[in-house]
């Protein structure tokens, strides 16, 4: 049966990377279809994985010991979508497919018109990722501007539209972005992205530089707005906790590899990889008692460098339940045995024997 039929009733992936490769600065990036084939995924130097991302469902990822610049990397590539002309470090091979079409390997003008309607991105960073210099109606209604046959004054009440939709008051669009507050120029952000209404949006760790409060505030937003406007969201987080809450699936990366996938409140609530079980155990307990009297789950030893990526499982100098096979030779991300959730995937020589 196929994969997306199999997981999520639908016959095709909303957006498919395959075998997408970068070789710029010594960096090598692979995708591949939930890696049943190839290898996993090594960030940066050797090669990365790919997952498919399906319709409607929201895919998190978990980004473990993944440094910023790493993480923004990860990004890059599925924002870009293997073009060459925008990207950093542009691709030598591979392909990325979108509703089982594939994209184009370089841009024109007229590709950016079609598939900026059907994509977006949210940043992670809300003072930086919006321009100083434009207004909150020029921010929002640019999209609009270049990609539709709206009018001037269609424009400005889309735009008044969508500020609403997202909390925030039409009378804002003359205000620039310093005269509002993280959790508001966030909300920005989102109007901006979704304002075309797209059917696949990445998030780009867009709670991580908010207060806790302001957080709440905005996932709530985004699960509002998924469900009303039938929205695909691709979103990467930290904060497991909050992962489980927004997302259908979590996959969970360390070091740049991919470990366990699965539905999310399995991964969370019963973890198969050594790496998610301490990740997860390290949440802090609600209760300061019973915080204080649980056993440390800190996850002992040094995090491996990426540049000099050693043989085996990534995990393997700092697992608790290491064994000799796992120093040698790298796990593959293969289906395991879950009651009731045929689509559990973990990368880990426990499984495998």
């Amino acid at each position: 049966m196929d994969v997306a039929e199999h997981v999520w009733g639908f016959s095709f992936p909303l957006m498919s990377p395959q075998q997408l490769e970068d070789f710029k600065a010594g960096r090598f990036l692979h995708w591949a279809t939930y890696l049943r084939e190839g290898e996993a995924l090594d960030e940066l130097i050797r090669k990365a994985v790919s997952r498919e991302v399906y319709l409607n469902p929201t895919l998190v990822y978990e980004w473990g010991s993944l440094s910023p610049k790493a993480k923004q990397r990860e990004q890059e590539v599925y924002a870009m979508l293997s073009n060459p002309d925008l990207s950093y470090f542009p691709k030598t091979s591979g392909e990325v497919l979108f509703r089982g079409e594939r994209l184009p390997r370089k841009y024109k003008p007229a590709d950016f018109q079609r598939y900026a309607r059907s994509m977006q991105m949210i940043f992670q960073d809300p003072y930086s990722s919006l321009n100083p210099r434009m207004t909150v109606g020029e921010i929002v209604g640019e999209g609009l501007r270049l990609h539709s046959d709206f009018r001037r004054t269609e424009v400005i009440d889309k735009v008044a539209d969508w500020l609403r939709r997202v909390g925030l008051n039409p009378d804002h669009m003359s205000r620039y972005p310093h005269e509002f507050s993280g959790g508001q120029r966030q909300r920005i952000g989102i109007a901006r992205a979704l304002v075309l209404e797209p059917e696949f949006v990445v998030c780009d760790e867009p709670i991580s530089a908010l207060d806790v409060s302001v957080q709440a505030q905005v996932v709530n937003l985004l699960g509002e707005l998924q469900e009303s406007l039938g929205l695909t969201l691709l979103f990467i987080a930290h904060d497991l906790s909050m992962v489980r809450y927004v997302s259908d699936r979590m996959a969970v990366m360390y070091l740049g590899s991919l470990v366990e996938i699965g539905p999310a409140n399995r991964v969370f609530f019963a973890p198969k990889h050594p790496y998610t079980e301490l990740l997860i155990g390290s949440n802090p307990e609600p209760d300061p008692i019973g915080e204080r009297a649980r056993d440390s789950t800190a996850i002992r030893g040094e995090i491996p460098s990426p540049v000099n990526v050693p043989a085996g499982c990534r995990f393997a100098n700092r697992c608790p339940k290491v064994m000799d096979v796992c120093r040698g030779t790298t796990p593959e991300l293969l289906p395991v045995v879950d009651v009731g959730q045929p689509d559990r995937f973990v990368a880990c020589h426990l499984y495998t024997g």
